[in-house]
């Protein structure tokens, strides 16, 4: 059975009338109507479709990439329509499917003289296409304008104020693979992806809870960048997603590109150089969190997560702490929380020995140093300073540098480097050792932006190390811990479950307990 009969028998069926169809066809003039330059609402679609056309091509001049399409339907094609659309984001097949369907609909005669009115087109859209195809009815010009941006295909048609708004989008994605920043040996393997839509549904699949509230800010500015939010409702504390809304506002008319965008307009304190929140690629890592009671933040066109607030102890954790039997995983933990103090404070630790504590090193390895430093021209901290500044600069070039190159140039250039530093006297062979060593421990940390708070300020360490020692060290170490206790995130304090001291808070901490006792009700997440 055809469209047009299915309209028919549904009217029908609802006593209503199936009036007669406008016999106007679409006026050739390029004249604006005059009753439209009055209106008391210019943004609403007008019922004259040149009208419609005219602002619709004035609004899109010179974007090559939006399509503005005039087709003709209905008997002898006096009818007009025109669709607008961008052709580097929709798919043409559905285009034409309406186009047919609309023909279809409009060429069926159920009497002499009648054929369908607008009322009738409405009704078909919203009974036969809506459902089927996510389609939906527009009044306002600039809402249509805004659907066109955001991938969706809007059909005016003659002698109607509404127009047919339907989602068609193509555009190709990256596919859901295996995360590059947090891999793990156990474990569920897919991540995110640049597709918010995607990241949603595999945050939904594993939270299957009228309680998982995603709410979306409108899109805002020229990027028209979509933002949204997650939290369990319950276990969410509601005066800091309170503080995560009003935060949240700044970012009106902002433009937003990525999740760091979002970061550095929420944070506590911007020029600290620990994090405050966590980044993500693991839809299971942020499920976990949301059952903790934190906030997600998604946002299209990046692969990462924000997880809001952010602690200490929690940028030291892995999801794969939770997927070992609990002797492993405590182990691992410690193995990190060593890797810390190691990157931050081990390079500072041998100049000060060596500089002014020469006394606390045992003899033999005494012995070794001197004679390894005889001939080196620079005092020891500056020593360390050319090695870390070129042990950085590797690592950089490394990043930057295409994959299969990349690690390349940083094993080799690590190598040619270090061995050619000792060859020349720059360096000793005990310094590139302590460098090298500091390195490797920045990355055992799990979290990407915490390690690279650890590369800032082992410099200032150094610096604390050489002018008193280990008693500079104490001080430089002081002033961090000051800080800490002092730094919230999203009015969090930062060092949460580590202090105040409370027992029953140490059994995640330093080592993980058994499931058994960790698992508890996401609404008494304490």
């Amino acid at each position: 059975m055809n469209l047009f009969k299915k309209l028919t028998q549904i009217r029908h069926r609802n006593n209503t009338p199936l009036p007669n169809f406008i016999n106007e066809p679409l006026s050739t003039t390029n004249t604006v109507n005059p009753s439209l330059l009055s209106d008391a609402n210019p943004a609403a679609i007008s019922d004259h479709l040149m009208d419609n056309l005219l602002k619709v091509k004035t609004i899109f001049n010179r974007c090559s990439d939006i399509v503005i399409l005039e087709w003709h339907y209905g008997p002898e094609m006096k009818y007009a329509a025109f669709s607008v659309y961008s052709d580097s984001l929709i798919q043409k097949k559905e285009h034409n499917f309406f186009k047919e369907s609309l023909q279809d609909l409009v060429t069926q005669e159920v009497g002499p003289g009648t054929m369908v009115t607008p009322d009738d087109i409405e009704f078909f859209f919203s009974r036969h296409v809506a459902s089927a195809q996510s389609a939906s009815l527009i009044e306002d010009l600039n809402e249509a304008i805004n659907e066109v941006l955001l991938g969706k295909l809007i059909i005016f048609v003659d002698h109607w104020n509404k127009a047919l708004c339907y989602n068609a989008i193509g555009l190709e994605t990256r596919q859901v693979t295996e995360s590059v920043t947090e891999p793990v040996v156990q474990g569920p393997r897919e991540s995110t992806v640049e597709n918010l839509s995607k990241n949603l549904g595999m945050l939904r699949i594993r939270l299957k809870t009228p309680n998982f509230k995603v709410e979306m800010p409108p899109v805002t500015g020229q990027t028209k960048t979509r933002v949204a939010y997650g939290y369990l409702e319950g276990t969410v504390d509601p005066d800091m997603l309170a503080e995560f809304q009003r935060r949240l506002t700044r970012l009106q008319g902002k433009e937003i590109l990525e999740t760091s965008y979002i970061e550095e307009a929420i944070e506590d304190s911007s020029y600290s150089p620990f994090p405050q929140f966590r980044y993500t690629e693991r839809p299971d890592v942020a499920v976990a969190s949301l059952l903790e009671g934190k906030i997600v933040v998604l946002v299209e066109g990046t692969g990462s997560m924000l997880i809001c607030p952010g602690l200490l102890v929690e940028l030291l954790q892995s999801s794969e702490d939770y997927y070992q039997r609990t002797i492993v995983a405590s182990l691992i933990r410690l193995l990190r929380i060593a890797a810390l103090f190691i990157a931050v404070g081990l390079p500072s630790v041998y100049i000060a020995l060596s500089t002014f504590h020469p006394e606390l090193i045992p003899t033999v390895l005494l012995l070794a140093i001197i004679n390894s430093r005889e001939g080196i021209p620079f005092p020891a901290v500056f020593e360390a300073f050319i090695m870390e500044f070129f042990f950085e600069l590797l690592r950089e070039a490394g990043i930057r540098l295409p994959r299969p190159v990349g690690s390349a140039v940083s094993i080799v250039g690590a190598l040619v480097i270090g061995e050619g530093a000792i060859n020349a006297g720059i360096a000793s062979p005990i310094m590139v050792i302590t460098v090298a060593l500091s390195g490797i421990a920045s990355f055992a940390v799990p979290q990407y932006n915490l390690a690279i708070a650890l590369r800032i300020l082992r410099f200032p360490i150094m610096i604390f190390a050489a002018t008193m020692g280990i008693f500079g060290i104490l001080m430089a170490f002081m002033i961090i811990w000051l800080h800490l206790a002092n730094l919230r995130s999203l009015g969090q304090p930062y060092l949460s479950s580590l202090a105040p001291f409370i027992p029953k808070h140490m059994k995640d901490i330093f080592i993980r307990a058994p499931l058994r006792i960790l698992m508890r009700s996401p609404r008494n997440p304490h």
